[in-house]
């Protein structure tokens, strides 16, 4: 059923969802075992599509976090069994973890779907395929991080060697609590730290259940720890502890800022943040206007544009302007909402009823200040967190719409005339985490490619992530580099050791 509709059909050939009866795993994991808070606290988790709740979790606070740093610390130890393993060795638990992901993949899936209200399939063939790829890339990388021989004065040998960090904190967000999860914990692995990490309390059933598998794997005792909990205590005992190391984060720019404040004030700990954006795509009148329109409507729309890699800025040349609005309507209209396990949804409800709410006050900002509501905006019924798909056109560059990270499936159309023009308006904000520019011409595209303010351009293309390759953003959209062989510096400390010999060579 299309966009006004709730589906409720299968579809054979197709992956299926898992029948959770119960979920298992709701404790608290340090040295892998299962964990009461020290508090009694609980807190609950629901299901966004159905409002139902799933299970009470347990609540990590600065205890809690306190014990999982003790059990890391310990596992790091020289002598310890983690820090005498060769990197071979910890490869080959990665892979395992990744194999073990492999076999849970289609409950993992259910999981996240019921957790976060994404649509299974998503969660099956992007964010598990996601997840286990990252786990087996850096699976390899963990025997071929080295150091270098260096050439200087002919008395002496001079090394270098790389070496742990430490103990790594990592806090992760709920739109996409899987594949966060094992881009944070990969890379730190795989150059021998151990982890104590904080799943988003709206969503930290996958990463709780990973804490089964990382046991399974036979991880040893302290290497992960997981502590499910809200921001402002297990978030906050995380970046503020003066045994971590490093903290690895990725939300909003405002509480970037307070971990970054918060890690200069405790020990000046290592911090590395992904953070917000307000993304721009730069569509000339040469492109294939159908694969742009549908490249651009899938980074607006995609997770219900639950992503910080949104594609909410879309800069339209003038004489395609009117046609891309019009095609982007009729493209909005073949998107399902509905049920996010059945197969045929490919729009789920918003998270939960503050995000819900902030969406439909931008969008009724939107309308308030001048720009024309094409499609969409508004709730599909009146007690769900389903919001339509919402296409703006007409949108001007100081409209709140067109400056503030929604989270939200908005997807706001500008035209312009000029490419200066353009590449000056979509450097104008204080974010810069991702871009795209839809041309025929790679001449156009490598030149506004160049001029762009961002950590990643995507040419004809949209949302191209992949393991391999570093993402990050300039500006306030944050510091450092996941994924990629960039990723591994952030985990490393490295050291010089210089060696007089006895009689020049």
């Amino acid at each position: 059923m299309a966009q006004n509709g709730i589906t409720a059909a299968g579809s054979p050939g197709l992956p299926e969802p898992v029948q959770v009866q119960e979920v298992r795993h709701t404790k608290i994991f340090i040295g892998n075992e299962w964990h009461t808070s020290q508090s009694g606290k609980t807190f609950p988790s629901f299901n966004p599509a159905t409002g139902e709740r799933m299970c009470d979790v347990e609540e990590a606070d600065q205890e809690d976090v306190d014990r999982a740093v003790e059990a890391a610390k310990a596992a790091q130890q020289r002598g310890s069994v983690w820090r005498r393993m060769d990197g071979s060795s910890r490869g080959r638990l990665l892979h395992r973890l990744a194999d073990l992901m492999e076999r849970d993949r289609r409950l993992l899936a259910t999981l996240e779907t019921q957790d976060t209200g994404k649509p299974f399939l998503q969660s099956y063939y992007i964010d598990l395929e996601g997840s286990i790829k990252t786990l087996r890339y850096f699976a390899g990388w963990a025997d071929k991080i080295h150091g270098k021989s260096l050439p200087v004065d002919e008395s002496y040998v001079c090394l270098t060697k790389h070496e742990p960090v430490g103990v790594c904190g990592a806090i992760i967000p709920w739109n996409f609590p899987l594949l966060m999860f094992t881009w944070k914990i990969a890379p730190a692995l795989s150059c021998g730290n151990t982890v104590v990490i904080k799943p988003a309390e709206q969503t930290p059933l996958t990463a709780l259940h990973v804490g089964s598998l990382i046991k399974e794997a036979e991880f040893p005792p302290g290497v992960v720890n997981i502590v499910p909990g809200f921001g402002p205590t297990a978030g906050a005992a995380i970046a503020n502890h003066k045994d971590i190391n490093k903290v690895a984060f990725t939300g909003s720019t405002e509480v970037g800022q307070l971990i970054k404040e918060a890690a200069a004030k405790s020990n000046l700990k290592r911090v590395t943040l992904e953070l917000g954006g307000k993304n721009p795509c730069i569509v000339f009148a040469d492109c294939d206007l159908t694969m742009a329109v549908e490249e651009i409507q899938k980074g607006a729309f995609y997770n219900q544009g639950q992503c910080c890699t949104a594609a909410s800025r879309v800069f339209v040349e003038e004489s395609i302007h009117q046609e891309f609005v019009r095609r982007s309507i009729e493209n909005a209209k073949k998107i399902v909402i509905g049920d996010p396990l059945d197969p045929q949804t490919t729009h789920g409800p918003q998270i939960d009823r503050g995000q819900f709410d902030k969406i439909m006050e931008l969008i009724k900002s939107g309308i308030k200040e001048g720009a024309q509501l094409e499609y969409g905006g508004a709730a599909v019924t009146d007690k769900s967190l389903f919001i339509q798909p919402t296409i703006f056109s007409g949108v001007k560059d100081h409209m709140r719409i067109a400056k503030e990270e929604i989270f939200g499936p908005l997807q706001c159309i500008f035209s312009f005339q000029s490419q200066q023009e353009a590449i000056d308006r979509a450097n104008n904000s204080q974010y810069g985490l991702v871009s795209a520019v839809f041309t025929t011409s790679m001449d156009k595209a490598l030149s506004v490619s160049a001029a762009l303010e961002t950590g990643t351009v995507w040419i004809n293309c949209y949302n191209a992530l992949h393991a391999q390759t570093p993402f990050g953003g300039y500006k306030m959209s944050g510091n450092g580099r996941e994924l990629g062989e960039y990723a591994l510096a952030d985990y490393t400390e490295v050291k010089t050791v210089t060696i007089k010999l006895s009689a020049p060579v």
